[in-house]
């Protein structure tokens, strides 16, 4: 299969699933606001894909991430059946495994957004930005850090705003205080796995990987910056308004 009918089967998959999971949701606002950020993220796909087509590993795990999204937005995350699921299917309760006494679907999701998307950010960085060696892994790692703070923020601001159900069925913290903090510990700690499972996979198939990294740490200017730097700009502004004059 080609790469482009690969993106397109993955997108009709997605486009079905949305559809289907669109119709008669658990609660109808709550599910158009967890939606917002997903349509924008697929417009700006469809639009950046013949210009920038990501590989078909990151397609495939944003697709995986965005289909569990799909499932949390139709139930509210604090009330998806995961548990009764697997309970139907396999015989086997997740909840009683691991002792949880909440709904732990929008934990077990917030995990997988650093699990599943720190590849794809990683692939952004190295293409984009250049990264490479210890930074290659150690950006994404941050970046997923810090659009999980975002994220809460968002949440919060939503919860603000909206307040009642809704506002609560958006924020899904199911009485904990410390469910933002944990949500961003997870991950953080799905980020920090994927990366340490990609750089252990890159030590033996890429050529250079120690190199790399050493190079990537090493000092490349040994000249400070700040008002050094400031200074040296400036002079050389002044520099090219006399030669213009």
């Amino acid at each position: 299969m080609s790469h482009k009918n690969y993106f397109l089967t993955l997108s009709i998959a997605f486009s079905i699933l949305f559809l289907m999971l669109s119709i008669s949701p658990h609660n109808r606002a709550d599910w158009a606001l967890e939606n917002v950020l997903v349509i924008i993220i697929a417009i700006i796909m469809l639009l950046s894909y013949r210009k920038f087509p990501l590989s078909r590993i990151s397609y495939t795990l944003i697709f995986v991430f965005m289909c569990l999204h799909q499932v949390g937005a139709h139930y509210t995350y604090a009330l998806v059946p995961y548990d009764a699921f697997l309970i139907s299917n396999f015989n086997f309760s997740l909840d009683e495994f691991f002792g949880w006494e909440r709904n732990n679907f929008d934990r077990i999701v917030h995990f997988l957004y650093g699990l599943l998307l720190a590849y794809p950010v990683k692939e952004l960085y190295c293409r984009i930005a250049d990264a490479s060696g210890f930074w290659a892994y150690f950006f994404p790692l941050e970046l997923t850090m810090a659009s999980s703070m975002m994220y809460e923020l968002i949440e919060w601001a939503a919860a603000e705003l909206f307040g009642g159900d809704l506002g609560m069925a958006y924020l899904g913290t199911q009485g904990d205080i410390w469910d933002a903090h944990k949500d961003m510990a997870l991950a953080s700690l799905g980020a920090l796995i994927a990366m340490v499972i990609t750089a252990s996979i890159n030590i033996y198939i890429q050529k250079g990987f120690r190199e790399e990294w050493q190079s990537s740490l090493s000092i490349k200017s040994n000249v400070p910056l700040g008002e050094d730097e400031i200074n040296r700009l400036l002079n050389e502004g002044n520099s090219s308004d006399k030669g213009g004059n």
